[in-house]
């Protein structure tokens, strides 16, 4: 079935893809001077990861640690260089809702944030598979504008930042979870963050056609790029930074993958 996610382990000997047939494989990198025309290798398909029910949208990586979370409601951690990959499954009884993303806190790297379609998000601790602290909403009764697309965490800091169908993304304290800060980022739902290497700018993606550059210190728009067309009401998709070098990629709902310098 299609693939929805994809994560590379820092190592860049493998990655993980998940899709809609609820499976996660995990693929070893094959030598960049590999003829793409040769005959396919099976030594490139390390593992398939199965417990999923449902369509698996969402990975990420910390050291040997997977998480996965999926529309069958549940968010799994899996360690896939051992045998019994499956280590833990948290929501199991989906009281919290269904996960739309997950992230390691850099800070603390057994604890791990998960947003929810029922407008909350929530931290866990790995060990315990526990709620840890739930993220105050700076709203008394949201409603489904509030909608959680992304949720990502600073990699040096107790930072949660959050991108929301109602415009605005988020900024929250990961130690308290108390909102930090707000602020309306674009004229159309933010649908994907990413914090670059260097940690001065956050990238944001929309369906108003647009990426944003902030800088992270004070929340002003640095540049703004026209990135992609519209198809069904979508745009961007997801953004990312080049983790050495000095590019970013967005890929949107029509088709194309673009990178900048």
């Amino acid at each position: 079935g299609p693939v929805l996610c994809v994560a590379m382990n820092p190592s860049g000997e493998q990655c993980y893809s998940g899709g809609l047939d609820s499976m996660i494989v995990v693929w070893n990198i094959p030598n960049s001077d590999i003829d793409p025309y040769d005959a396919y290798d099976a030594n490139v398909l390390y593992k398939v990861l199965e417990g999923h029910t449902d369509a698996v949208w969402r990975l990420a990586i910390c050291g040997q640690k997977l998480l996965s979370c999926s529309a069958d409601g549940t968010v799994r951690l899996w360690d896939p260089n051992i045998n019994n990959s499956l280590q833990s499954t948290v929501n199991t009884n989906l009281e919290e809702g269904i996960p739309t993303s997950i992230d390691w806190l850099a800070q603390e790297t057994n604890h791990f944030v998960v947003s929810y379609d029922r407008l909350k998000s929530v931290i866990y601790d790995v060990e315990t598979s526990k709620v840890l602290l739930r993220l105050e909403n700076d709203i008394q009764f949201p409603d489904s504008t509030y909608r959680i697309n992304r949720v990502i965490s600073h990699p040096s800091q107790s930072l949660i930042i959050t991108a929301h169908d109602d415009r605005k993304i988020r900024f929250f304290d990961s130690s308290t979870g108390k909102m930090v800060h707000s602020m309306v980022a674009h004229l159309d739902a933010v649908t994907s963050l990413a914090i670059d290497p260097q940690q001065t700018c956050l990238l944001s993606g929309s369906h108003d056609r647009s990426i944003r550059l902030w800088n992270l210190d004070s929340k002003n728009c640095i540049q703004e790029v026209t990135a992609h067309q519209k198809k069904d009401d979508e745009s961007v998709h997801d953004v990312a930074f080049h983790y050495s070098k000095p590019y970013l990629a967005s890929v949107g709902a029509d088709s194309i993958a673009k990178i900048y310098a």
